[in-house]
């Protein structure tokens, strides 16, 4: 059983995804010399590097079972997929953006407009259909910004994650048409023949995700302090608790934690008395 999966070739969550790959241990054996296609170290997995534009469509037409892509760019390509994933990174929005000093203050206003120009001519259509705005849609291929300073159009509908672009562009936001982050898709058809091997790279990427920003704590408390040590690192459900060999008055205690606790909570421990901390990386967590 063949897995083909497509990522993005370039721009800003390309790296990103090629790493979430081989963090979920299927790495790429020739990603050095960046091709259409690579290898992974599992034979019946490989790498499609593309569009993230065009994954929507490759993925919805079976020329690859999986795909990692924006979820902006699935709804505007309106393809049928399998949405598996949310993997909470990459998040933006597409929103309405009009100039500074514009007349147009609210939602409200922006049904006065004539004329939008965005990269997004599907889901911009939709967003002016739903709210009954009777606007032309001036679709570009870039530069989105400047078609209000130039006098081309009277609002954008753009993408921005920080809104910094927009003010640079002395341009202000009226409204959110949708908000978007990196999603993993699967072709329709392999979702159903490839089910179980398509499980198993999803089951993989998310326990990445799951691990991230997450530490392991090893620690040895006195019985009597476990306690007060449970109180201090709640852990997953509970820390783990077991026997010390060869020290009936000590156990181990394992818990995860949050990365940005680790310094308060071990300073917290050694004025409980918990002697041999280990802080460990966690490379993936699975849940059932």
């Amino acid at each position: 059983m063949n897995i083909r999966i497509a990522l993005p070739s370039k721009g800003r969550i390309s790296g990103p995804a090629v790493e979430l790959l081989e963090k979920a241990g299927i790495g790429l054996t020739d990603n050095s010399n960046r091709k259409l296609f690579s290898n992974t170290f599992d034979p019946e997995i490989s790498v499609m590097f593309t569009r993230a534009a065009d994954i929507p469509e490759y993925v919805a037409d079976g020329a690859a079972d999986i795909g990692i892509t924006g979820y902006d760019l699935v709804c505007e390509k309106d393809v049928d997929v399998e949405m598996l994933e949310d993997l909470k990174f990459g998040a933006t929005r597409l929103v309405v953006a009009v100039p500074e000093d514009s007349e147009y203050k609210t939602k409200e206003d922006i049904k006065k407009i004539k004329t939008i120009a965005t990269e997004f001519p599907t889901i911009t259509k939709k967003y002016l259909d739903e709210n009954g705005i009777d606007a032309k849609i001036l679709a570009l291929s870039g530069a989105t910004e400047v078609a209000p300073l130039i006098g081309i159009a009277d609002a954008i509908a753009d993408l921005t994650s920080t809104g910094i672009t927009l003010k640079m562009n002395h341009l202000r936001e009226v409204d959110t048409i949708i908000t978007s982050s990196v999603h993993l898709i699967a072709n329709k058809e392999s979702f159903k023949t490839k089910f179980e091997k398509i499980e198993e790279i999803k089951t993989g990427i998310i326990g990445v995700l799951h691990a991230d920003g997450k530490k392991l704590l090893m620690v040895n408390v006195h019985k009597e302090d476990l306690d007060k040590v449970k109180d201090v690192i709640p852990g997953m459900g509970g820390p783990t608790v077991s026997e010390v060999y060869g020290d009936d008055n000590m156990v181990a205690v394992h818990s995860v934690i949050s990365e940005k606790e680790v310094f308060s909570t071990i300073n917290k421990l050694r004025k409980i008395g918990a002697k041999d901390l280990l802080v460990v990386p966690i490379e993936r967590i699975l849940e059932n």
